[in-house]
C-alpha cells in the first residue's frame, strides 16, 4: 500500500468552511471593538456644553433667574435650552443645584447636578435658624 501524500478535497472544503467561520467571528469582534471605542470617545450631551453653562450658574448671582433657565448659544453655533432646580440644604447657604438642559439641533438631553454654596439666597431669618440648628447639632455631638 502506497502512503497518502494529499489531502482529499472534502478535507480542504472543510479547512476553507473553519476558516470562513473564524474570519466572521473574528470580523464581528473587531466592529464591536471598533464601535465600544467610538462610543467611549464620544462624549455625553452636556459635557461640550458644560463649561460655558457653569460659567452661566457660576456668576448669576438671583436665585429666580437661576430658577427660570434660559437658552444659550455654544461656541460652535448650536443652540442649548437650559432649566435648573434649587433645593435648599439643611447646612446653611448650601444649595444643590439640578440642571436639566436640551439642544436644539440634536434634541439630546443631559442631566447635571452640583452644590453652591450662596449666602446671598437664604433668607437671613432662614439662615440664622439653620445655623442655630447647625451649631446645637456641632455642640451635641462634641458631647
Amino acid at each position: 500500500m502506497m502512503a497518502r501524500a494529499a489531502f482529499t478535497l472534502l478535507e480542504v472544503l472543510v479547512g476553507i468552511a473553519i476558516l470562513a467561520l473564524a474570519a466572521v467571528v473574528l470580523g464581528a469582534a473587531y466592529t464591536n471593538t471598533l464601535q465600544a471605542q467610538h462610543a467611549v470617545g464620544r462624549p455625553d450631551a452636556g459635557s461640550e456644553a458644560w463649561p460655558y453653562l457653569s460659567a452661566v450658574i457660576l456668576t448669576e448671582t438671583t436665585r429666580e433667574t437661576l430658577e427660570e433657565g434660559g437658552e444659550m448659544e455654544l461656541p460652535d453655533g448650536r443652540r442649548l435650552r437650559w432649566a435648573a432646580q434649587i433645593e435648599a440644604m439643611p447646612v446653611p447657604d448650601l444649595y444643590r443645584v439640578s440642571l436639566t438642559g436640551r439642544h436644539f439641533d440634536t434634541g439630546r438631553e443631559f442631566e447635571r447636578r452640583l452644590m453652591l454654596l450662596r449666602p446671598t439666597w437664604s433668607a437671613p431669618i432662614e439662615r440664622d435658624k439653620l445655623r442655630e440648628e447647625w451649631n446645637r447639632l456641632q455642640a451635641a455631638e462634641e458631647r
